[in-house]
């Protein structure tokens, strides 16, 4: 072969080139298949015949040659693999034609809250005019009926009336059209009672429709024994992966500390479950052909807890990563784990490349790497002596070698730090795999049976003390350092840090501490540099709320909110809060529209605003006068406004406002030169000042 691999770890430099050529796939649009087929099959080619040739031609003296060839052909299946599994490439895609109708089917659970009911579907046909057409697309529904009885592989028959996932329409706000784009969805549709008709029922995957009403029945059963919903709620999350009845609360208490990895059923709890039946199963290793039988039944418990969880994406993770593990102790005396941890990895990807921008892909994997590579390392550097406390500093390093790992990317999507991220784990570890353990035992046990009845209230005993714990530590001074809003740049260069954090604890060295400095001086020099420029620049934001108005009066790190919302409105907190948090405002002011208020750089007093330079008039339906204004903002229709000449340099429309006004307005700007700015279901309108008093 002309190919080289350094020491056991073929498969880290299968994933590299693959990995990069996905994020190329990704960065536009590999429409043209055949081309990348062809040169993709050329690559192939020319790999195979040089491993021929490679005596007569003497190609061994080139040995980098077929590194080359195979760096780039699986470049190029990368790119390929994402334009063969993007929805909008395929040209039987729905949305490419009209309809009066679709025909769809439910391919995962619905979740119902709060009165609605929500599912991702496929569109398997559409029908119009002309014949029926096979079609091919994922749509979002959302259902506005408590009484739809449907579940997981019905077909649904429902009017075509869908749209186009929107775009964010507010600074910093949560690009959800591209979340949903990364999972092949593009469109959504919000129906009623009596715009969808059940077609047929149980046609999803037989396993999988088994596994999500069995885990159905066992979310039942745990509700039964314990009462307290909020407990039931963290145990059907834990136990088996059922998230659709936490709490806000619950899940903020559980960031905050760092323990959210606890309510998502992946590699710990599987793991959990595969030290158990390691014990259980030992006095197999003792009879012939007793580790073969060992694993098999190892990895069919495994693929069965996965199955109770109704098959969640990171169960399913974790289950192949410790089949390949068990599968390759078994017949190999040494395995290199992180080897497995990339074959996995490019097993999943090469089925679904898209994967690779899940988040939740990303940091499992991420963590388990730095528990493989971060883990022995840290803990090597302190010895000590006595049994238990050796063993308590064993569960600290692996807690701090795989948030060390995690932490800038989840850092740059969640935009927190939690700082009593040691003394959580610490703290959770022992309750959350009694609460595992009790659990599995407690499904296990009839329904009815004392001791059920007995560990049921247990269980919820034990996870409210939990809760409690945790809430407290929420709660403790500096628990949490947030609005860190990180750029790419900056999180990549953290990872640099990382890396050499480990190289040089490995091995030190002089040049290894210059550069490790150099890196983190660069570090806190860019962050100063933003810092420095958001201190010293001022704007207006002009929000897009549905239903709603927002003005946002930023001066360096202060601000003045102008809304009808109050701070705990979802849309508030979904649409302005994450610019406040991404500007780092420490100072926040938060007044109603008809409030007056007045501070260094702000005046409002009655419909007249002053904002450092800028003048700013607010016009509802009782507005009897026009003073002079940089911007006129209109909050209601208001047919006066219409009939007089204003002096203004720009209108600004908001969502309160009716679209047939909107355009009336707009053709009344154009005549006097007016800019005209329209929020209704477009992007907010920003304004930039430099100057800042």
């Amino acid at each position: 072969m002309t190919v080289r691999y350094t020491g056991t770890l073929p498969f880290i430099f299968l994933l590299l080139p693959y990995c990069i050529g996905i994020g190329a796939g990704l960065g536009f649009d590999a429409t043209n298949t055949v081309n990348y087929l062809m040169i993709a099959a050329v690559l192939a080619a020319a790999f195979i015949l040089i491993n021929f040739l490679y005596k007569p031609l003497r190609i061994y003296k080139a040995n980098w040659l077929g590194g080359v060839l195979l760096f780039v052909f699986l470049f190029i299946v990368g790119v390929l693999n994402v334009g063969v599994n993007k929805g909008m490439n395929h040209k039987d895609h729905f949305s490419f034609k009209k309809a009066d109708e679709l025909l769809i089917k439910i391919i995962e659970e619905p979740l119902v809250k709060n009165g609605t009911v929500r599912f991702t579907a496929e569109v398997k046909q559409l029908f119009n005019k002309t014949n029926p057409l096979h079609t091919s697309g994922k749509i979002l529904i959302y259902i506005k009926d408590t009484t739809a009885n449907i579940t997981y592989g019905d077909v649904l028959l429902i009017k075509a009336k869908y749209n186009e996932v929107s775009a964010p329409l507010n600074p910093a706000e949560f690009n959800y059209k591209a979340f949903l784009a990364n999972k092949n969805i593009y469109h959504q549709a919000y129906l009623y009672k009596g715009q969808y008709v059940k077609f047929k029922e149980g046609q999803g995957n037989p396993l999988i429709a088994y596994a999500l009403k069995l885990r159905q029945r066992l979310v039942t059963k745990l509700q039964t024994n314990i009462t307290n919903q909020e407990a039931a709620a963290i145990a059907s999350t834990l136990i088996l992966g059922y998230k659709a009845q936490l709490s806000d609360d619950i899940l903020q208490a559980y960031s905050k500390t760092g323990t959210t990895h606890v309510l998502s059923v992946s590699g710990a709890h599987v793991g959990l479950v595969y030290i158990v039946l390691l014990f259980l199963l030992s006095f197999l290793t003792r009879f012939k052909h007793g580790r073969i039988i060992q694993a098999i039944i190892i990895i069919i418990s495994i693929w069965g807890y996965a199955l109770l969880t109704g098959f969640s994406p990171p169960v399913c993770r974790a289950a192949v990563m410790l089949s390949l593990i068990v599968s390759g102790k078994t017949y190999s005396r040494y395995i290199n784990t992180l080897n497995i941890l990339a074959f996995s990895a490019f097993v999943m990807l090469l089925f679904n490349p898209l994967l690779i921008t899940d988040a939740g892909f990303q940091l499992s994997y991420l963590a388990v790497a730095g528990l493989i590579l971060l883990q022995p390392v840290i803990y090597k550097k302190i010895i000590i002596k006595n049994k238990w406390a050796d063993k308590l500093w064993l569960v600290c390093s692996a807690s701090i070698a795989a948030q060390l790992a995690a932490l800038p990317l989840s850092t740059y999507y969640f935009h927190q730090v939690p700082v009593y991220f040691l003394i959580s784990n610490l703290f959770i570890l022992l309750p959350s795999a009694l609460i595992m353990y009790g659990g599995i035992l407690y499904l296990l046990l009839p329904t009815n049976f004392i001791l059920t009845k007995w560990l049921g209230y247990v269980l919820e005993k034990l996870i409210l003390f939990t809760n409690h714990g945790l809430t407290v530590i929420e709660h403790a001074p500096l628990s949490v350092i947030d609005k860190i809003w990180l750029t790419r740049f900056e999180y990549i260069l953290l990872y640099a840090i990382v890396i050499m954090l480990f190289i040089y604890l490995r091995k030190t060295g002089k040049r290894l501490i210059y550069l490790f400095t150099g890196l983190v001086i660069t570090f806190i020099v860019l962050v100063g540099i933003k810092n420095y420029t958001l201190s010293h620049s001022s704007e207006m934001v002009f929000a897009s709320i549905r239903n709603g108005n927002c003005i946002v009066f930023r001066n360096g790190k202060q601000a003045v909110v102008l809304t009808d919302l109050s701070a705990d409105d979802k849309a508030f907190k979904y649409s302005v809060q994450p610019y406040l948090d991404s500007c780092d405002v420490n100072r926040l002011t938060l007044i109603g529209m008809d409030k007056d208020v007045s501070n260094t750089f702000f005046t409002k007093h009655g419909d007249s605003i002053k904002f450092i330079n800028q003048s700013i008039y607010l016009i509802n339906k009782d507005t009897g006068r026009y003073p002079d204004a940089d911007i006129y903002y209109f909050m209601a229709n208001h047919k006066n406004v219409l009939n007089n000449t204003l002096k203004a340099t720009t209108f600004i429309t908001g969502n309160t406002v009716s679209n047939s006004f909107s355009e009336k307005l707009v053709v009344k700007a154009k005549t006097q030169n007016i800019n005209c700015k329209i929020l209704r279901r477009n992007k907010a309108f920003v304004l930039a000042s430099n100057r800042k008093k």
